[in-house]
């Protein structure tokens, strides 16, 4: 097989939560555009129809879905419908996820458990639904979005229980791709670094001395340039690949 073939995900299907916007969105932009009918997820089905209409309008096989992903009975539904739609989920993409700031001492007790239940549960919920159905057919592709924020303690601002999540679905990747292996299902993640998004913009000048001077690469990312990377992960170009964290964050987290 020609190397470059192996990064093709024609005829493949591939659902991507919290795929309406920012990460996700290109993200599952990417996916598509390399063949996969792509689904994609928001907590409101309005957002996840508008961004599977200008997916589908970008020459793209898509399906928007409501769901909450720290709803294991939401999450079942979900995937059911997705497959419904198109047929077996052979790459899950496990991007959604929330950020609540807050010192330790004076973040209440909801904000906690609520980033825990997306960012840890949502993850968990997911890939186990998922993975149930792609161990029947011999295997898929799972991939986590983590953070760089798994290894560091971002500067911009206090979000203790954020840090931990993260470092959570990096250890809960690496678990899981331990125990799937023999099913032929493959488990890595994306350590994302500071990249510009509605939800992120870090390209405003306060940012500039904790995002954009310490880095090597003296910049943020463009979420465009995540997409290539889920891709390699979702295909068959890393298939000797598991339990990987790959960083993508400008060499943020050399020094």
């Amino acid at each position: 097989m020609n190397a470059l073939d192996t990064f093709s995900l024609r005829g493949r299907t591939a659902l991507v939560t919290g795929g309406s916007r920012g990460l996700g969105r290109a993200m599952a932009q990417a996916l598509g555009e390399a063949g996969a009918a792509v689904a994609v997820s928001a907590t409101t089905a309005e957002a996840a129809q508008r961004a599977a209409r200008e997916l589908a309008d970008a020459g793209i096989r898509a399906y928007g879905v409501r769901l909450e992903v720290s709803d294991v009975d939401d999450v079942e539904r979900a995937v059911a419908e997705v497959e419904d739609e198109f047929g077996p989920i052979d790459v899950l993409v496990n991007n959604a996820g929330i950020g609540i700031g807050g010192a330790a001492f004076d973040a209440p007790d909801e904000v906690w458990r609520d980033v825990m239940a997306v960012n840890v549960d949502g993850v968990w919920y997911c890939s186990r639904a998922v993975a149930r159905r792609m161990a029947e057919r011999g295997g898929g592709a799972i991939v986590n979005i983590g953070s760089m924020s798994a290894q560091i303690v971002n500067q911009t601002r206090w979000q203790v229980s954020y840090l931990t999540s993260k470092a959570a679905v990096h250890h809960l990747t690496e678990g899981l791709a331990a125990e799937w292996a023999p099913y032929g299902i493959r488990v890595n993640a994306i350590a994302p670094g500071y990249f510009l998004t509605e939800m992120s913009p870090v390209d405003q000048p306060e940012f500039t001395p904790h995002v954009v001077d310490p880095a090597p690469m003296k910049r943020y990312g463009l979420p465009h340039e995540l997409g290539p990377v889920a891709i390699f992960l979702a295909s068959d170009a890393s298939s000797f690949m598991t339990g990987s964290i790959v960083k993508v964050d400008g060499g943020f987290t050399l020094f």
